[in-house]
């Protein structure tokens, strides 16, 4: 399974410009004016795995497939997007359909950059996004509620839950806070999830630096840092100028480039890093000479579960997974080494994969 993250912010902090770049494509058109994105641009990415490598190396694999992430451009919000403003209805429509948000923060100074507020104050313009989303969420969760008021009377055990679900979402809104800070009990986790609250996702804000401020950050991002651990949220420095440079050069130049800015890795590689960590995702790998590939799967995943992200045919008939753990793949120089070593291991329905594992998996047809 890849994932979709959707990028979001206030116009003009640099979301289009680090799309662009992310995914390697002007798909989305940057521009000093609000709205210039108005349809969502969507780009799959390859998730960089230097394991991939050594794997597909040792096995002389014809090709290598690396897991893919979605990044979705979505319109710049404004103040009284939940009521319609600006493009307000399309970027709320937009941003049901992600698994994470990323909050494009401008923490960086330029007076031939215009704000749409009229000021650089990263920790007000996470509050304006995060206002809206909760005005359209409680505006939301009342309509629902009121359209359960028959079914409930018939005694409909669904609409109970979803009920139940939705009052604890309108009194966390009314007290000025985002869902996702509902506790939600495993059987209920399939429902709430199902009630797409904008709130319910995920949060990772991205630091949208000036070029000088891209190692260490800068005072503006410093604040962000801590918000985001006030809330228990993720944060990543990025300066999408860089990165867009970074985005026309080729593999060593682009190093060099890196080195020359005192950073160790792109800031794709942070984002993404950053992304798995919030959603709690890892990778598992099959590696043969025809292919060496990367699959996404989240933590706790049993084997037969992460078969079935190959194909559904391999869940169903699961019968077990020859599994060896990356590092004693690479100390057996492969497959047969590992294998002549003890370290293969035939594992079954309840095993849960480890980030890593290099897997075959055999079952029935």
């Amino acid at each position: 399974m890849g994932f979709r993250m959707g990028i979001v912010g206030l116009p003009n902090v640099g979301k289009s410009t680090l799309f662009n770049a992310l995914t390697r494509t002007a798909a989305a058109q940057a521009a000093n004016f609000p709205f210039c994105t108005i349809e969502p641009n969507v780009g799959d990415v390859a998730v960089p795995d230097a394991r991939l490598d050594t794997l597909a190396g040792i096995a002389q694999s014809k090709q290598i497939i690396p897991a893919r992430m979605t990044f979705v451009d979505i319109a710049g919000l404004v103040k009284g997007a939940s009521k319609g403003e600006g493009l307000g209805n399309q970027f709320l429509a937009n941003i049901r359909e992600v698994d994470a948000i990323a909050h494009v923060l401008r923490c960086f100074e330029d007076g031939d950059v215009t704000h749409v507020e009229g000021r650089v104050d990263p920790v007000a313009d996470a509050e304006v996004i995060e206002t809206e989303l909760m005005l359209a969420d409680l505006e939301s969760v009342e309509k629902r509620r009121a359209g359960l008021v028959r079914k409930l009377k018939g005694g409909d055990k669904e609409a109970a839950q979803q009920e139940r679900l939705l009052a604890a979402a309108q009194a966390m809104l009314e007290d000025g806070k985002p869902a996702r800070l509902v506790e939600v009990d495993d059987e209920d986790r399939k429902a709430w999830k199902n009630l797409q609250l904008l709130t319910a996702k995920k949060i990772l804000y991205v630091c949208n630096v000036d070029e000088g401020s891209a190692a260490e950050g800068n005072e503006h991002s410093a604040k962000v840092a801590e918000m985001a651990a006030a809330q228990g949220a993720g944060h990543v420095i990025i300066s999408a100028q860089i990165e867009e440079e970074i985005s026309q050069l080729d593999a060593e130049e682009a190093e060099m480039f890196l080195a020359e800015m005192g950073l160790e890795e792109a800031g794709l590689d942070r984002l993404i890093r950053a992304g798995y960590d919030l959603l709690h995702l890892e990778t598992y790998f099959t590696v043969g000479p025809k292919e060496a590939r990367a699959w996404t799967i989240r933590e706790g995943t049993r084997a037969p579960q992460a078969a079935g992200v190959i194909h559904g045919d391999f869940e169903k008939g699961f019968i077990r997974a020859e599994t060896i753990a990356y590092d004693d793949y690479i100390a057996g120089n492969g497959e047969q080494g590992a294998k002549e070593a003890g370290k293969m291991r035939a594992e079954g329905k309840t095993y849960v994969v480890q980030d890593g594992d290099v897997m075959h998996f055999l079952f029935n047809t």
